[in-house]
């Protein structure tokens, strides 16, 4: 919620101020399920607050699904991206949907069997309620399993970012010109590495859950630290660099409209709604 603060003054002005559109609904969807997350997070640890074991479990759940909802948007949006740099080519938007669904189908069968062998108990020690959390079966194997899915996505959306942009900036060297599009690529570029760098990090903490030092002992102190590295890492990662997937390029665009009357160039591609950018030479 801190780092939500921080950006609520571009927040307003960049998206609240602005004609509401789809990524206006998809931005806010983001942003705002994260700070539930945050309170749900509180809830179920916070040893003062005292919870039946069926709605323990209702919430662990409920975190899980809401950030596999959130990757639903993220991913929304990076295909909206990729459809951009490809010139709104309706084949490349069919072959990113199809591998899409392929992946988010394959995650929600793990998910909702990992949800199934989760368990949960409630017990006081020293005046304090615990949550115990029992992870059977293959649960926690299951939940690595998905962020690996998720990983193989965001390479392969990264690889076919990074394959348009250098391409595009190798027609504009040919050419001599740069221009407000190279820049643009450029925004798009920096904003998709930030944001898979952070993707890839979280993947590899949560991956670590299945090594046997953590999993013998989940509730060791090392464990607990190392949890709640994660859980600031994937906040971090899902609810603040994901909306600057948007807010990024809004900010570009908001600078040209301050410091050039050549802005209405980069509406195209600015998620005012028309996402279209051309890699000729001609541009």
């Amino acid at each position: 919620m801190v780092f939500s603060a921080l950006t609520f003054g571009q927040e307003v002005e960049l998206i609240w101020r602005q004609r509401w559109s789809l990524m206006t609904v998809l931005y806010l969807s983001v942003r705002y399920v994260g700070i539930g997350c945050a309170v749900m997070n509180i809830l179920i640890s916070v040893p003062t607050i005292s919870m039946t074991d069926t709605v323990s479990l209702i919430i662990s759940d409920g975190l899980y699904w809401m950030a596999d909802v959130v990757n639903v948007i993220l991913s929304v949006i990076m295909i909206a991206r990729l459809h951009a740099m490809y010139q709104r080519s309706r084949k490349v938007l069919i072959f990113l949907v199809v591998i899409f669904l392929a992946i988010r189908i394959a995650n929600v069968v793990m998910t909702a069997i990992t949800m199934m062998q989760i368990s949960m108990e409630e017990f006081v020690l020293s005046g304090t309620y615990q949550c115990n959390f029992d992870y059977g079966g293959d649960s926690t194997f299951l939940q690595s399993m998905t962020w690996i899915v998720d990983i193989v996505w965001e390479v392969f959306a990264l690889c076919l970012a990074v394959w348009i942009a250098v391409k595009h900036f190798r027609e504009l060297r040919q050419h001599s010109t740069r221009g407000i599009i190279g820049d643009c690529f450029t925004v798009l570029m920096k904003t998709h590495v930030s944001y898979f760098a952070s993707f890839l990090a979280i993947s590899c903490f949560e991956i670590g859950f299945i090594s046997p030092t953590l999993s013998a002992d989940p509730y060791s102190l090392g464990a607990q630290i190392y949890n709640g590295f994660t859980q600031i890492f994937e906040f971090v990662g899902l609810f603040v660099l994901g909306p600057r997937l948007i807010l990024g390029v809004r900010e570009y665009h908001a600078e040209l409209v301050t410091n050039s009357d050549t802005a209405t160039a980069m509406t195209s591609i600015a998620f005012q709604e028309r996402v279209h950018v051309s890699t000729s030479s001609s541009v």
